[in-house]
Parts: C-alpha cells; sequence; structure tokens
C-alpha cells in the first residue's frame, strides 16, 4: 500500500488543475486555429478513412505502411482497456459524470491529435533502413530540444511499453481469471508468448495483425453492447441524463451513493478520457508518422477518426453498459473490468462474464503490440536499432509481471508515467502550431481540389 499511496500522491500533483487544463487547452488551442476542424472536416475524415481501408494497392514494408494499417495500429492502441476498464475505473472513481468530461477530452482531442499525426508525418526520418517518427523527431528537430525529446522518449517506453503493457496483461488476466479460473500468471505467459510471436517481425507484422483484428474485434464488442442497450432501453435517456447531471453536481446526481466529488468526476473523466484515445499524449504519432499518404493533413484526418471511434463509439457503448443495466451502482464492491463484466452479466449472465473476457483479450493483446511498437520508434531514437533485442525482452517480462499484480497500483502508476510523457508533446505541439496550420492551409487551398500540392516534404 506504501506504493501505492506514494503513486496516489504523485497523480495528485501530476493530474491537478495545470495538467487538466493545458490538456484541454491544447485541443482547444487547435480547434480554434484549424477553425473547428473536427467539424468542418468530419466528412473528409470518413472519406479517408474508408477510402483507405479499401485500397490495397499500398503495400507495408521499410518506407511505410498503408494509411487504413496506421489508423489500425493507433485503434488498435486507443481501443483497450481505456475502453473497457478505463471506462469502468472513471466511472467507479468519479461517478457517471466523468463519462462527460471523456466527451468533452474527446471533442478537442480530436484538434490535438490532427496536429499529432501531420507534424509526425512532417519530421519523420528513416532509421536503420526503417521509416519512424513521433514526438521524439518533432520535439528535437521541429522545436530544437534534446532534453525534451529525450525526456519524452525515455517517458513513452516506460509509460506504454513498460508499465502500460502490464496494465493491459493485468486486466486481461483479471477478466480471463473471473470468468473462466485460470491463474493470472498461466494467462501472462501465453499473452507473452503470443506478444513476442508478432512483435519480433516489427511494424510490418504489427500492421499486417492490427489491419485483420480490430475491424472484426470492434464490431463484435459494439453488437454486443448494443444488444444490452436495447435489452435495457427504457433506461437509456435516464442513463443520458444522470451523465450530464452528475457532470456538474455528482453527489446530488447519484444520491451520494459512491460520494464522488466535481474534481474526482473532472479528473478521472479527463486522465481515462486521454488514457483511452491518447490525444496529446504522443503516442499514436508513431503509427500515423510512417503511414504512406499524398498529404500529411490525410493522415491528420485519419487520426481525427480514430478518436470519434474510440472515444464517442466504444467508450460510450460501455459507459451506457455499466450505466443503463445499473451495474455502476456496484462501483464500491467492484472495481476495474469486474464491472464493465457485471453490465453484461446483467443482461446475459454468464455468457456476458465470458464474452468480456474473450474480447478485453483481444483488444488488450492488439494494444500490447502497438504500445510495443510506440516504444521501439523511441528506442531507435535514443539508441538506434542495436537496443531492440533487450526491449523486446524487457516488454514480454513485463506483460508476465503485469498479470500478477493489484489493478488500482497499476493503474495509478500508468497515470503518473502518462502525465510524465504528455509535458514535453504538448510544449512541442503549441510551440509547432503555426506549422501545423499551415500545412492544413496547403491542404485546403490546394491538395483539398485535386491539384497539386505546394508542400514539399522530401520525406514522405
Amino acid at each position: 500500500m506504501e506504493l501505492m499511496g506514494f503513486f496516489e500522491s504523485v497523480n495528485e500533483v501530476l493530474w491537478g488543475p495545470v495538467m487538466l487544463i493545458m490538456l484541454l487547452g491544447t485541443g482547444a488551442l487547435f480547434t480554434y486555429k484549424l477553425r473547428f476542424i473536427q467539424f468542418r472536416r468530419f466528412k473528409d475524415s470518413i472519406r479517408h478513412t474508408f477510402s483507405g481501408m479499401l485500397d490495397k494497392s499500398v503495400v507495408a514494408d521499410e518506407s511505410g505502411i498503408s494509411s487504413f494499417q496506421a489508423l489500425s495500429t493507433a485503434i488498435a492502441a486507443q481501443v483497450g482497456t481505456g475502453n473497457l476498464v478505463g471506462v469502468a475505473t472513471a466511472i467507479g472513481a468519479g461517478g457517471p459524470g466523468a463519462v462527460f468530461w471523456m466527451w468533452v477530452s474527446g471533442i478537442f482531442g480530436m484538434g490535438t491529435i490532427f496536429a499529432e499525426s501531420v507534424l509526425g508525418q512532417e519530421y519523420r526520418r528513416k532509421v536503420g533502413g526503417e521509416m519512424t517518427g513521433g514526438p521524439a523527431y518533432y520535439i528535437r528537430n521541429g522545436l530544437g530540444s534534446k532534453a525534451l525529446a529525450a525526456l519524452f522518449a525515455v517517458a513513452i517506453v516506460l509509460a506504454l511499453g513498460l508499465v502500460g503493457n502490464m496494465v493491459q496483461s493485468n486486466s486481461i488476466a483479471d477478466a480471463v481469471n473471473e470468468a473462466f479460473h485460470i491463474p493470472p500468471l498461466y494467462v501472462g505467459l501465453a499473452l507473452a508468448l503470443l506478444a513476442g510471436l508478432v512483435i519480433i517481425g516489427g511494424i510490418t507484422r504489427i500492421a499486417s495483425v492490427t489491419e485483420r483484428l480490430v475491424p472484426i474485434m470492434a464490431l463484435f464488442y459494439m453488437i454486443a453492447a448494443i444488444a444490452v442497450i436495447i435489452i435495457n432501453i427504457d433506461q437509456l435517456i435516464p442513463s443520458l441524463r444522470l451523465i450530464v447531471h452528475s457532470a456538474f453536481n455528482p453527489r446530488a446526481a447519484t444520491g451520494g451513493v459512491i460520494g464522488v466529488t466535481l474534481r474526482q468526476t473532472f479528473r478521472y473523466g479527463l486522465a481515462r478520457g486521454l488514457f483511452s484515445n491518447e490525444a496529446g499524449m504522443g503516442s499514436t504519432p508513431q503509427a500515423h508518422a510512417v503511414a504512406k499518404v499524398g498529404h500529411p493533413a490525410q493522415q491528420g484526418l485519419v487520426g481525427i477518426f480514430g478518436v470519434i471511434f474510440d472515444t464517442f463509439i466504444v467508450c460510450t457503448l460501455t459507459a451506457l453498459v455499466i450505466i443503463t443495466t445499473g451495474a455502476w451502482e456496484l462501483a464500491g464492491s467492484l472495481e476495474g473490468v469486474a464491472l464493465t463484466q457485471q453490465g453484461f452479466v446483467e443482461s446475459f449472465g454468464n455468457l456476458g462474464e465470458n464474452f468480456i473476457a474473450v474480447a478485453l483479450f483481444f483488444f488488450a493483446f492488439t494494444t500490447i503490440i502497438s504500445w510495443y511498437y510506440f516504444g521501439e520508434s523511441n528506442i531507435k531514437y535514443l539508441f538506434g536499432t542495436r537496443a531492440l533485442g533487450i526491449y523486446k525482452l524487457l516488454v514480454v517480462i513485463c506483460v508476465v509481471i503485469g498479470s500478477t499484480l493489484e489493478v488500482p497500483v497499476i493503474w495509478e502508476m500508468a497515470d503518473a508515467f502518462n502525465a510524465i510523457m504528455v509535458l514535453p508533446n504538448l510544449i512541442a505541439l503549441v510551440g509547432l502550431a503555426s506549422l501545423v496550420v499551415k500545412i492544413y492551409d496547403d491542404y485546403e487551398d490546394n491538395f483539398l481540389e485535386g491539384e497539386k500540392s505546394q508542400y514539399e516534404n522530401t520525406d514522405i
């Protein structure tokens, strides 16, 4: 409990008002500077996403991957425990109102993730013969700060590649143990083996796996969640009202059942929203940077779709399952994935518990291999390719260790390291805002109408 108390104290500082204002402020800045791009270019975001899905002419190789493969890798990272477990912990710690603040983080996060994706494309480089990119590259080469770039690179390796993947394996092991009574350690060992077989093949194998698994697993989960909501359709409108009401007055809205404060509702909603859609974290640019597209803004619009899908579809469905079934009222006795499972159990019995265990396995598995890659990009930045073998081994070990630890401790650790990697990324985004606007203006003025773009990037 001493470790738990330490990270809780750290997060009280890191995830205090300053951090939350910085996150929302950065999203608001890009929303304004890009002239509400998430609304005006919504159709273009959908168009680029699905045209990329249907285009099979782009082959993954050392020069990059297809736009849809990049999105699938990004969504594989976004759609994971944050959707099934993160939403549950947000509601458990902050009440139903936390869902409202997750939505707010998603709205502004679309502006942020557009900027991250565009800068990832702009500053990408070849390392060891393979295209790579991400915040470490645009912080150093765009912002001109080697120190901040190194801080980010170290933080993301710890936050996602190591500690973050402990969160993923912990959630899988907990769900499988609850449903099938398989010891967590055995689950961790099996997961480590499967992940190792994929990550050994690098980005081409990772992209190939996520491209196939992500659409299928997301479709099945959405169908099951919608079925639960339909079964409890009489609670849909009251649940939506509860979310909005308790976002501003949690004690009155919940009758003090879980005794949360407005600050908790705000903090956990935004923190879990970030952990889920990853806007501002600087994680998904690693994937979007290596996409083969005609213009950087195209991949920025595809990145926007990732946030839409993650926050406003998958996270919302999970929240409504928990709230419409009344499972959220058990937050005091259930935590993490158990709360989400309870929502499905209320409608489908033991089948619901088993379904979530299987769904979480695939969700978290694809997140593990994607987060491995995000860390790999930064290992290359820090050490070149010579340290990749050691990094792969450490990731596999962390997956095993994470399966045996307690849920609250892991989540508090993840929040702490996430905050550390967010800070240098946000500083770079604000510092390079004018470049993002310039690239977007070129897209609107030249590329959007089918003309030859005047924007030049020798690395694209």
